[in-house]
């Protein structure tokens, strides 16, 4: 499935992939302290993500309780194929000289890219 998240509806998102269902009110306990957001915020961003058909709720007893339709996976897939397209246009080389380049891959990243790699090799022979 493909979805677009901005960065506030990954937040939402995360929390609900974390807690496999919440409804309003805990999602506004668990959110506004590190994002300020109000009850109502919350409910715009779930009637968006509804729209999108990224969550879905059930009534039933007091309260809405919303769970995710879309994978964690599925998101970070995209959302990773999107920013390659957009920053790199598509090249997974250009970006990791990016990374080599700047020194942002440590000793650990170039060992698991080298594992990953190795894997691919074997996948594709």
């Amino acid at each position: 499935m493909k979805i677009h998240l901005s960065n506030g509806e990954w937040k939402l998102m995360n929390v609900l992939w974390e807690q496999g269902s919440s409804t309003i009110t805990e999602l506004t306990k668990h959110l506004a302290p590190d994002t300020g957001w109000s009850k109502h915020t919350i409910i715009t961003m779930l009637s968006r993500l509804e729209g999108k058909g990224a969550v879905s709720h059930q009534e039933g007893m007091r309260a809405k309780r919303y769970f995710p339709q879309l994978r964690k996976e599925e998101a970070a897939h995209f959302a990773t194929e999107q920013f390659l397209s957009r920053v790199y246009g598509g090249s997974l080389g250009l970006m990791l000289n990016a990374m080599v380049s700047n020194h942002a891959l440590s000793q650990e990243d170039i060992d698991e890219l080298s594992t990953i790699l190795e894997q691919a090799k074997e996948e594709n022979s």
